[in-house]
């Protein structure tokens, strides 16, 4: 018997009709429909973007064939969802011809850096990453202003990341395969509370 908080509360394709006449009359959010639920994630403050620019830098200069997108996802797995995460790191023309909400194949990563928010610990660091395993994106990186530390997700078996590594703002953080760029997280000290 399944349970009435795991029904869902509206199909995937009435949450995208929901989302783009929200996003006409309502500003400061971004909506997400993630494990059958709402969620409403805070527009982003000025560090959380320079720490998006910071991450594109990067990906731009160390994978030049690929590009950080922000760009809405169908999670197709179980009790399908939408999510739009901070970044999208997939090959550049990887959602050409899409619409705002794309297929995950050929992601290679997706970002999240957490929002000064009651809801960013079950959103970032409890429902994603689950929803992003099932997905079968192979990395996922949170970059946790709350605790100054990176952590990357990394070989989802369909249901959860195999592997995990947490560092401290300020050590080096190698994302692995398929994306395989070292990070310097040392810059991220400056754009915390």
């Amino acid at each position: 018997m399944t349970a009435i908080s795991d029904r869902p509360q509206m199909l995937p394709e009435e949450f995208e009709e929901f989302a783009r006449l929200a996003a006409r009359a309502v500003e400061g959010v971004r909506l997400e429909f993630i494990n059958g639920k709402l969620g409403v994630k805070p527009v982003p403050d000025g560090d959380h973007g320079r720490i998006i620019q910071w991450l594109l830098r990067i990906c731009i200069q160390a994978r030049p064939e690929l590009f950080l997108h922000e760009q809405g996802l169908k999670l197709p797995a179980y009790r399908k969802g939408n999510a739009r995460p901070d970044g999208t790191l997939a090959p550049s023309d990887a959602f050409v011809g899409q619409g705002e909400w794309a297929s995950v194949e050929g992601v290679l990563m997706v970002v999240e850096v957490t929002s000064y928010d009651s809801d960013t610990d079950r959103r970032d660091r409890a429902e994603k990453p689950r929803a992003y395993a099932e997905a079968g994106i192979p990395v996922y990186l949170l970059i946790d202003r709350d605790t100054c530390e990176a952590v990357v997700y990394s070989d989802p078996d369909g249901v959860r990341y195999e592997q995990t590594r947490t560092v401290p703002f300020g050590k080096p953080l190698a994302l692995p395969d398929p994306v395989g760029i070292e990070l310097d997280t040392e810059p991220l000290k400056d754009w915390v509370r």
